[in-house]
Parts: structure tokens; C-alpha cells; sequence
């Protein structure tokens, strides 16, 4: 089956003021539905109909294939990334997430201002990423399309930074983007859930 863009997790207007329902009219009505139609115009031709979106990227990545690569990892990167947003003051970090904050960064606030520091100063276009590594949490980011999921990472949380994520909203402004976000809008639940998906995935790999 062909890959379908999938259905924002809110509605366009949820994240007022700090995401406008016309950044999401372009971002995720034109740019994430343009990487969805990209693929499935190449798997067919490429003999890779019937394969997940991650076994796609698997193979473009080791054959090589740039334009696929970059297509069907964006994919990825944005469906994970619209799940890394909630309505402002919706979710705090609680549980094993808040004590891994705090032994990694110190406290939340320390983290967000390393995660803003590293969405900022990333050259050109790319995602800021929180990942965990090992068994603690990471703060790191990838160019362009590329994505923690074709090199083995475990993604918790990310935030894109190439300009159409936030010249909307914030113009040229990315530091104000990535404030503004990290401050308000920041799903901690889906991030927990990841953490803790991780730790089941090493628990049934132990048995």
C-alpha cells in the first residue's frame, strides 16, 4: 500500500498562539504531504512496494539512494514531530523522564536551554534531536533529512529547524521559534512513552 499522510494528532488551531492553524496548512498540508508523494512515486519503480517506512529508509540508505532517503526519512521525521507537540501546559515531565532530567541536566530548564541551544546554533536546515543513548538522555542533531532511526538512536522528542517549520509564524526568527516551543508546547507524555517503549524493547531483546 502507498504511504497516506497522516492526520495531525490536534486540531490546526490547538497550538495557538505559539503554532498558527497556516503554519500547519503549509507545513504539514504542503511540505510533509509533498515527501508522502514523492515516495510513493519511487517504491514502485524501486521494487519496494509492500515495505514499512522504516525498512524504505533502510534501503535507500544503504543503496545509496539520496533522493528516496531524503523523502521517506522526512516522512518520518515530521509524523514523529507533530506527535512531540500538545496544547501549551498540557504535560510535564513526571516519572523515570523527570529523574533521568535530572541527573543528565539538573533540572528541565537546564535541558530545554541546552535542546534550544543546540536547534539554534544547527547550521542550515535540520532537526534538533533528544535522544537517549545508553541509559541516559542526549542532546544532538541531524542535517537535513537525516534521523536517529538510520543510525540506530533511540528518538524521544525532536524539533524541526528548517525554515518552513517557522517562517509563518517567526519569520527569520528561528531562536524565538525554538523558545517559544521548548516553553510551551512540548507533548513530555509522548516523550515518556518513548522512553518507556525503549526500555520494553531492551527487556523482551533480554528474554
Amino acid at each position: 500500500m502507498a504511504f497516506e499522510l497522516p492526520p495531525l494528532p490536534f486540531d490546526k488551531t490547538a497550538l495557538d498562539p505559539h503554532m498558527s492553524a497556516e503554519t500547519f496548512d503549509y507545513h504539514w498540508g504542503k511540505h510533509h504531504k509533498a515527501y508522502v508523494d514523492k515516495t510513493n512515486g519511487w517504491i514502485d519503480e524501486k521494487g519496494l512496494a509492500g515495505l514499512s517506512l522504516l525498512q524504505v529508509i533502510d534501503k535507500a540508505k544503504t543503496g545509496g539512494d539520496k533522493g528516496l532517503f531524503n523523502n521517506s526519512a522526512q516522512i518520518w521525521n515530521h509524523s514523529f514531530f507533530w506527535q512531540c507537540l500538545a496544547p501549551a501546559g498540557s504535560t510535564k515531565p513526571s516519572g523515570k523522564l523527570a529523574a533521568l532530567i535530572e541527573s543528565g541536566f539538573g533540572s528541565q530548564e537546564a535541558l530545554l536551554k541546552k535542546f534550544a541551544d543546540e536547534a539554534v546554533g544547527h547550521f542550515a536546515s535540520g532537526w534538533a534531536w533528544l535522544v537517549l543513548e545508553g541509559d541516559a538522555l542526549k542532546v544532538t542533531s541531524y542535517h537535513d533529512a537525516d534521523t536517529p532511526v538510520a543510525h540506530g538512536a533511540v528518538p524521544l522528542f525532536t524539533l524541526d529547524v528548517w525554515e518552513h517549520a517557522y517562517y509563518v509564524d517567526y519569520r527569520n526568527a528561528r531562536p524565538k521559534f525554538a523558545e517559544t516551543v521548548l516553553a510551551n508546547i512540548v507533548n513530555w507524555d509522548f516523550i515518556a512513552q518513548n522512553l518507556d517503549g525503549a526500555g520494553a524493547s531492551r527487556a523482551d531483546q533480554q528474554q
